[in-house]
């Protein structure tokens, strides 16, 4: 019996520490603005990240944005949980765990995914997205197909844009 409750011990910890794992924006996010932090000023206080994490909250956007939003540090936020970042982080706790603690207060901050990057812009790639996934290229570019009818013209649209919003693309 103790076998069989160590093992369920063990693979319900080896859960949780899998949870910090998919928090790809929140542990993205949290370790750039902590190798700033660290890389600016020689020592932490939970004010001064809270101050940092609501300057980069203002210029996030997409998913990240979402993220600030969630944590309170985004000017139309309801809530303010900052402090379940600023104090950990100044204290210089592992992102992940950090991320694991936010999860269990709120489960959306580790639901949120950044959007596959697309690494081929030929149309024979373009061609085999669905019409939404070509608008939603075109919406986090900042563009609008009007008019258009035919997947055939968001794949052409994209590929009229795609050298403004993406770097180094050869069509």
């Amino acid at each position: 019996m103790s076998v069989l409750s160590l093992t369920i011990l063990l693979l319900l910890r080896g859960f949780t520490f899998s949870a910090a794992g998919n928090c790809e924006v929140c542990v993205d996010f949290l370790y750039r603005l902590y190798g700033s932090l660290t890389s600016a000023h020689k020592e932490l206080t939970p004010s001064l990240v809270e101050e940092e994490l609501i300057q980069a909250c203002t210029a996030a956007e997409g998913k990240e944005a979402r993220l600030c939003y969630y944590l309170g540090a985004s000017s139309d936020a309801a809530t303010r949980v900052t402090a379940s970042v600023s104090q950990p982080l100044a204290s210089h706790v592992p992102i992940e765990k950090i991320c694991q603690r936010l999860s269990s207060r709120d489960t959306q901050i580790c639901q949120l995914r950044y959007e596959p990057q697309l690494k081929d812009w030929s149309s024979n790639e373009l061609k085999r997205m669905r019409v939404l996934e070509l608008r939603n290229i075109l919406a986090s570019w900042g563009e609008e197909c009007r008019g258009c009818l035919e997947k055939n013209e968001f794949v052409s649209l994209i590929q009229e844009k795609a050298p403004l919003h993406v770097p180094s693309v050869e069509l």
